[in-house]
């Protein structure tokens, strides 16, 4: 099977996404039809695919290390998002949310969906974002 394969490639709303990234190959993620922002324990950006490197006009040697909260997107340093994280690390309990959400940061105001995805004791949690083109 080819692990490109549009058919193979897991899909923002899929209830097992967060299983699916975790295992996802770096070429996979980057054939993916929405931005995938992975980080660590530290908050600090080991995943920045394709897709949202070409939608926020940043490349990812410039993302890959930074704090995701305050160096690459602080738009989302709230509680909408960055709380969520937290709260959900504190409490040591899995997110998964799917929030609509207004990016400002670096671009016009765009609309999007974000989706959130933690685990306790997962090595990376993710922020996913849904463009309004992407959500065919």
């Amino acid at each position: 099977m080819d692990v490109l394969s549009t058919d193979s490639l897991p899909r923002f709303t899929d209830a097992d996404l967060l299983d699916r990234l975790l295992t996802l190959p770096p070429e996979a993620r980057d054939a993916l039809d929405f931005g995938v922002i992975g980080f660590d324990r530290s908050t600090h950006v080991v995943q920045y695919n394709a897709y949202e490197s070409r939608a926020a006009r940043l490349d990812p040697t410039r993302v890959l290390g930074q704090h995701v909260f305050i160096e690459v997107a602080p738009c989302m340093n709230n509680y909408l998002v960055a709380q969520r994280f937290e709260t959900a690390g504190l409490e040591g309990r899995p997110l998964d949310e799917t929030v609509p959400y207004v990016l400002t940061f670096r671009m016009r105001p765009t609309p999007v969906q974000l989706r959130l995805l933690a685990r306790p004791g997962a090595a990376v949690s993710y922020v996913l974002v849904q463009r309004p083109q992407d959500a065919a």
